[in-house]
């Protein structure tokens, strides 16, 4: 429809990605190089310069492969919240599923058995395909830095100014990406689209008592209730 494509090619303004004919600008070319949404790809140029890359490309392959975590069965449910507590971060959703990368990788690397691993997988209620699939993406993702020669840091994952880092990266190319909760009730109002959501079942904030009041979300799901997925706090001084 024209108006999607207006839509799209006003984001694409937004990010830097197109210079004043509307062609691709430098950045944009170098945005292209990626085989993500052009919201991942600025962000992951972002994280250059705060050099937080090797975080930001593992972000980039969790939230691109499928959900890592699974549906538990029926009476299993609180089983499943314990296990995915242990890789949950206080910063967000983001930073979670560096954890559970991270959790996977160190098991894989401490496994000889391919079924030992999707074992581990089994046992904490993710989905070892989708995890695997991250891998590969990444690694991909790694080879695509190197090709086009951007640098990439050093882990430095858990430090406070590498989780600001982080963030700061995100929202150089999600800042469209912003919601609040008006009432402090979860019900989050999303500042471009003007609508209410609430957080998705899958969101560590989903069990703690207090939510964030500002979050910058990955994606808004329409079909899931109205849900915002992967949301990570943020403070308007940001």
């Amino acid at each position: 429809a024209p108006e999607s494509l207006m839509q799209a090619l006003e984001d694409l303004d937004y990010l830097a990605a197109l210079d004043n004919d509307g062609n691709l600008s430098e950045f944009g070319i170098i945005m292209s190089e990626f085989p993500l949404d052009p919201q991942l790809s600025k962000s992951i140029l972002a994280s250059c310069e705060f050099e937080c890359v090797d975080e930001m490309l593992t972000i980039a392959a969790m939230v691109t492969a499928p959900n890592c975590f699974l549906h538990a069965p029926p009476g299993t449910e609180e089983i499943a919240l314990t296990c995915w507590r242990k890789f949950s971060h206080p910063a967000g959703d983001h930073f979670t599923l560096i954890n559970v990368f991270n959790a996977f990788k160190e098991g894989s690397a401490n496994s000889a058995s391919q079924c030992n691993n999707e074992k581990w997988c089994r046992d904490y209620f993710l989905n070892c395909s989708a995890l695997r699939m991250a891998e590969i993406i990444r690694a991909e993702l790694v080879e695509i830095m190197k090709r086009i020669e951007l640098p990439i840091s050093e882990p430095d994952f858990g430090s406070k100014e590498n989780i600001l880092s982080i963030k700061k990266s995100l929202l150089s190319g999600y800042f469209m990406h912003i919601a609040r909760d008006v009432d402090g009730s979860g019900n989050y109002l999303m500042l471009t689209h003007r609508q209410v959501a609430q957080l998705h079942p899958f969101s560590s904030y989903c069990h703690t008592r207090k939510s964030p009041e500002w979050v910058l979300f990955h994606e808004f799901s329409i079909s899931e209730d109205n849900s915002i997925r992967v949301v990570s706090e943020i403070s308007p001084d940001l």
